[in-house]
């Protein structure tokens, strides 16, 4: 089992800052978080597009020659924040097939994306996964001439059921999912049944760890914050021990979106104190 960042734990530094937060003293570029990434000794990392600096040839050829001289494994992430709209954002649906060979370009396998996201949570779901899976029926064609597959996030949306739904109505090699492992929780959904059900299907991960915030709203969607891994309420080790039954070949991500009030401002501390635990889970598992 391998262990990784993605590079949204940085959201700050790479210039998103949310509305109850600070801007930090000092900016991130992906050179800074690959530099970072190696000085925590990670085997992989998954690099939110829209934080790349440019689109072109010139900057994914530097991109792969970086992650190569690394040795990192590699996941192209598209999606934030709402990805294709829950399958009603035909612009974004051309975007997102547009990025596949900038996945290809860079040496990634996976390519993780979105299909809705907690604004349309509210909504019926049913219709966004019947619009969701003719999205994705077209877009795997696209995929496969590629080889690389889509890995799609549960992303604040959908149950584990209805991810099953998703993925098994696409039916498809090259379509499976970024298992977010607080996602589910805040949607009061279990993690370790969820994954009990989907481990055939990851090909990729985020690995959360979450603890109410006492000075969230039980409505916010950051109700549940983020804290290290193994300072929270995620059984990560159990979701660990489910994905290599289950023969995961990819790397557990650490991300952290929204920090808890104990973590403000210190995103890069709880990062570290994260590869750590997932390295002694792995640890268990090798």
């Amino acid at each position: 089992m391998k262990v990784g960042i993605d590079s949204y734990c940085y959201h700050r530094f790479f210039g998103e800052v949310y509305p109850d937060q600070k801007p930090p003293a000092k900016n991130m570029t992906m050179q800074d978080f690959l530099t970072r990434a190696k000085e925590l000794g990670v085997d992989g990392v998954s690099l939110e597009s829209c934080f790349f600096p440019s689109y072109e040839a010139a900057f994914f050829k530097d991109l792969k020659a970086q992650l190569d001289e690394y040795g990192f494994d590699r996941v192209f992430a598209w999606g934030h924040p709402d990805g294709l709209e829950r399958g009603k954002n035909f612009t974004a649906y051309n975007e997102m097939v547009s990025m596949i060979p900038h996945a290809k370009a860079i040496g990634a396998e996976v390519m993780r994306v979105v299909g809705s996201s907690l604004m349309f949570r509210h909504e019926p779901h049913g219709p966004q996964i019947e619009a969701l899976v003719k999205m994705f029926k077209e877009a795997v064609k696209v995929a496969k001439d590629y080889e690389i597959k889509l890995a799609v996030e549960n992303h604040i949306d959908f149950t584990s059921d209805e991810i099953l739904k998703l993925i098994t109505e696409v039916d498809s090699e090259y379509f499976g999912l970024n298992f977010d492992t607080g996602n589910f929780l805040r949607l009061l959904d279990d993690p370790i049944a969820g994954m009990e059900k989907l481990a055939p299907y990851v090909l990729a991960t985020h690995v959360k760890d979450l603890y109410p915030d006492k000075n969230a709203r039980p409505t916010d969607w950051f109700f549940f914050a983020g804290v290290p891994v193994g300072k929270g309420l995620i059984n990560n080790e159990k979701l660990a021990q489910l994905l290599h039954q289950a023969g995961f070949k990819g790397f557990l991500a650490v991300e952290i979106d929204h920090p808890h009030t104990d973590w403000v401002d210190r995103e890069d501390e709880a990062v570290e104190l994260s590869v750590k635990e997932l390295k002694r889970i792995a640890a268990t598992l090798n």
